[in-house]
């Protein structure tokens, strides 16, 4: 298995294995608060404190918080290409996709329960500066990325990288949603999880058709606006993440001074806060629109699909990633969720009216309700892919194709 060489640490001579103890404690402790507080909650003080240690006893493992965090970041890296490795073992597909499924959950529902290491969020890596970036970057497309669409076959192609996305998205967007649930459910859940991956949500037999709406073209702003300020600022978030979205990342986009930033917005969490409530809007108006269309809850889930997952593949202004949300102050973090689960809420609505009425197979509305909102949010990193297809409408369908009849359907 390819290894990246460990980042920022003392000689081999130094690891005995209480150095190697030691270094561990620190990657948990700065696993745990990237986790919570994003890329902008990690510093020494509060790494020392959580493993008793002083400040200076830190840096003796690690130089500078950025090598912390990025060897945070390659440890997960390590763990995720070791399950996909074990899974790859396994003769089918399906045998694959089960066996990583399964080894992630429970690797997630151990190191809830503190007897594992915690995988660090690997979307702040977005927000570290090069090189260490780079570094990372590359490594997590050569060997999570491209390990997971080799779980189906050829890696290269489009159908089984799509694939790929959906099958690690839907986990680590499970971080949003496993808190509710005990860790002695994680094996219903896994069931669950496994039934969408297999078959979908649409009944065998049944197809649908999931296209964009026709849009007026934006305009090109004649002068800076508030608005304007919301388009670079949520494409730098997901591009950047909350950290490498700085004041002056955005103003120098504009050409505006820090001065004209600050004339039309109070501060950073503000514009972050107001990306989150724009997004939603957005999101919230296409469920709605779809609802009050005819036809089945298949056809009205199908349309959002296509709304929204043209506005995704549409680099210019995309819904912001919900990965922004760890580095917001606590108290504007439960707006922004309380406000993304009644999305996920109107969704298992929809799904549920569709179990009924026999348009959308039986499934467990709110873990699919779940796993459609986490797809739709993650489909901006899957923008370049969507330009290398014949159409943006195919690209649309090519997406959607997974979410209908599971991942392992031939188009």
């Amino acid at each position: 298995m390819d290894t990246l060489a460990p980042l920022g640490q003392p000689p081999a001579s130094d690891q005995s294995p209480r150095f190697r103890q030691k270094r561990d404690l620190i990657l948990d402790a700065a696993a745990t608060l990237i986790n919570e507080r994003g890329l902008k909650g990690l510093t020494f003080v509060a790494v020392a404190e959580a493993v008793g240690l002083n400040t200076t006893s830190v840096t003796y493992y690690f130089k500078r918080k950025e090598l912390l965090a990025a060897a945070a970041i390659e440890r997960t890296i390590d763990m995720l290409a070791s399950l996909l490795d074990e899974a790859q073992a396994q003769p089918t597909p399906e045998a694959r996709v089960r066996q990583f499924l399964k080894a992630y959950l429970v690797q997630a529902g151990t190191a809830r329960l503190g007897q594992a290491r915690p995988m660090t969020i690997l979307s702040d890596m977005r927000a570290m500066e090069d090189p260490q970036r780079a570094r990372l970057t590359e490594a997590y497309v050569h060997r999570i990325a491209r390990g997971a669409a080799r779980l189906f076959g050829d890696a290269a192609d489009p159908l089984n990288r799509a694939r790929a996305h959906i099958l690690l998205d839907s986990l680590f967007w499970s971080r949003a949603w496993l808190a509710k649930y005990s860790v002695g459910d994680y094996e219903r859940i896994g069931r669950k999880l496994m039934q969408l991956f297999d078959h979908g949500i649409l009944p065998e037999g049944t197809g649908w058709k999931v296209a964009a709406p026709p849009r007026d073209p934006v305009p090109e702003d004649a002068e800076i606006t508030p608005e304007t300020y919301l388009r670079v600022a949520t494409r730098l978030i997901n591009e950047r993440g909350y950290r490498g979205a700085s004041v002056e990342r955005i103003a120098g986009e504009l050409n505006v001074s820090k001065g004209s930033f600050y004339h039309h917005l109070q501060g950073k969490d503000d514009l972050v806060l107001e990306c989150f409530q724009r997004s939603y809007g957005r999101f919230s108006q296409a469920q709605r629109r779809a609802i009050n269309l005819p036809g089945t809850h298949r056809d009205r889930l199908a349309a959002v699909l296509g709304d929204l997952l043209d506005i995704q593949f549409d680099a210019s202004f995309p819904l912001v990633r919900i990965t922004a949300l760890q580095a917001l102050p606590t108290d504007l973090r439960r707006i922004v969720l309380a406000r993304s689960d009644r999305m996920a809420t109107r969704f298992a609505g929809m799904i549920s009216d569709g179990i009924e009425e026999g348009s959308i197979r039986p499934l467990d509305p709110l873990i699919a309700s779940q796993w459609v909102t986490g797809l739709i949010n993650s489909a901006h990193d899957m923008r370049l892919w969507a330009a290398e297809q014949p159409s943006r409408s195919e690209a649309v369908a090519l997406y959607a194709h997974p979410i209908a009849h599971g991942l392992f359907a031939p188009r």
